[in-house]
């Protein structure tokens, strides 16, 4: 498998992505956009590109700050997420800058993308749903559903798969209620899937480090929610 960190810009902003595809792969084939959690793109992203790579599709992981900044603290990374979520138009700015340096590599074709992302990189994908962005798909793994910019309708081009733990304290189940409303007037094609006796970051194995009992790793769900991405993608790449 290659795997190569790569330079690309928002404005004036250096990012520092990472690349993901089987070289000996011939053809374009669908690219996946992976979007980190408030953390920056660390190991956890980029293994989850690399797995997505290794199904035969070109990953890219995308940088949310700049310069391949990451954090161990969470209330540091809070605090810097909030800086993007303060502002929804650089938000999806900075998913869009991503999203094109992803269409521009030559093994991809730019006519089968989709972009997931955990915690707050489900946020950065969904917002570029809203954003009437070209994607077959967006799947989002325990991430935020709230928005300053809700979906117009007609205006989401790509289905929309949601996986959100239960007794996520961050995620509650208003805000899962909200954006099921906020879909369905918007006339997307959306799921959600709802996992019991889960809380935030269930996808990422080194949750339960920061001793928070809202945020830990549930090994069932992050399987079953992997499993259900993967046919997900079989179904939006299919045509």
């Amino acid at each position: 498998m290659k795997t190569e960190t790569i330079e690309y810009k928002d404005g004036d902003v250096t990012l520092r992505g990472y690349l993901a595809y089987d070289e000996t792969r011939q053809g374009k084939r669908p690219g996946v956009l992976v979007m980190p959690e408030a953390f920056g793109l660390g190991a956890h992203a980029k293994e989850r590109a690399e797995r997505i790579a290794a199904l035969g599709y070109v990953a890219f992981a995308g940088d949310p700050y700049g310069d391949g900044m990451q954090f161990t603290d969470l209330q540091k990374a809070i605090e810097k997420a909030m800086t993007l979520f303060g502002k929804p138009g650089a938000l999806r700015a900075r998913g869009r800058a991503a999203l094109d340096k992803l269409k521009s590599f030559p093994q991809v074709d730019g006519n089968r993308l989709a972009s997931i992302g955990f915690c707050m990189g489900g946020t950065f994908s969904l917002e570029l749903a809203r954003a009437g962005e070209p994607l077959r798909g967006i799947v989002s793994f325990h991430g935020g559903l709230q928005t300053q910019t809700p979906a117009e309708a007609g205006k989401v081009k790509a289905k929309v798969l949601v996986c959100t733990g239960a007794d996520d304290p961050m995620i509650p189940v208003q805000q899962v209620t909200d954006f099921e409303a906020e879909m369905t007037k918007a006339g997307a094609d959306w799921q959600v899937i709802s996992y019991g006796g889960t809380v935030h970051s269930f996808t990422n194995r080194d949750a339960d480090q920061l001793g928070n009992p809202g945020i830990k790793y549930n090994k069932s769900a992050d399987q079953r929610s992997w499993n259900s991405m993967v046919s997900f993608f079989e179904e939006v790449f299919a045509a």
